[in-house]
């Protein structure tokens, strides 16, 4: 999916979130740009440790072990990431739902002082694809900080932001499945898939996804709700996608059927 070695950019990975995290930037100084990197990934392990379900303590544990009235303080971070999802959630009719039908609508979210609390018992929160997304998210800021903006960030390929396009070129070299190549600025790109296994379950059935094998996002540069989009659009029907497609301008998708692909909205 992702070319960026072609045009001779520089290259920073990092393991976290069960995966590899990469950056690619173009700067004349490579010891500056592999603190800038080594910055971005710094806080993506600080993210890992407040989003994570798998860590002990994390917000996301904390949030999950709470019983019924209780409530816990979250970072800021958290916070922004729960009510994206809650947003997605929203707006795809629970088709995106990071508790898997136990109930997001359970928790109370208190942003001005930075706390959930539990309505009812039971409720579990995984945070999965939009987690790398909102984490890629936040690394572009630190790139940004550093003065690096002729950049792309990935998390497991199945997340890409694209930033400012190399010189001499219109973007990112990158491939996205039956959609062809694309060079892809201030962009993010996200996939959603069931090659790998049906790891993919329908919230409101419980059921993994089998009609639909892929699902390949655009939008503008917020990696969580393309994370959001592109899980959902696996679930939904191409009459909704569209709907959803047409409130945002800068949104598309093509989705993968069993029967072939389908262009929901024309590629840029």
């Amino acid at each position: 999916m992702i070319h960026p070695s072609d045009i001779g950019a520089l290259r920073f990975a990092h393991q976290a979130m069960a995966t590899e995290f990469e950056i690619f930037c173009v700067h004349a100084n490579r010891d500056y740009a592999q603190q800038a990197a080594w910055a971005a990934f710094d806080l993506l392990d600080r993210l890992e440790r407040e989003l994570s379900r798998f860590i002990e303590n994390s917000d996301i544990s904390r949030i999950n072990a709470l019983a019924l009235g209780e409530s816990t303080r979250v970072s800021r971070w958290t916070m922004e990431c729960l009510e994206i999802a809650r947003q997605a959630y929203s707006e795809t009719g629970g088709a995106f739902d990071i508790s898997l039908g136990s109930g997001l609508d359970r928790l109370q979210l208190v942003p001005r002082v930075q706390m959930v609390r539990a309505t009812a018992i039971g409720v579990r929160l995984d945070l999965g694809g939009i987690g790398k997304g909102y984490a890629v998210d936040r690394m572009a800021e630190v790139l940004g900080e550093w003065d690096i903006h002729r950049a792309l960030i990935h998390g497991g390929g199945s997340s890409v932001l694209a930033l400012e396009a190399p010189p001499g070129r219109a973007g990112w070299p990158l491939t996205l499945g039956p959609c062809g190549a694309v060079e892809a600025h201030r962009r993010v790109f996200s996939a959603s898939g069931i090659r790998k296994g049906g790891h993919i379950v329908n919230p409101r059935t419980g059921q993994p996804i089998r009609d639909r094998e892929a699902v390949w996002v655009s939008a503008g540069q917020n990696g969580a709700m393309a994370e959001a989009y592109s899980t959902a659009f696996m679930i939904l029907p191409v009459e909704k996608i569209e709907a959803i497609c047409r409130k945002h301008a800068d949104l598309e998708a093509w989705l993968m059927d069993k029967n072939g692909p389908t262009l929901t909205r024309k590629v840029i």
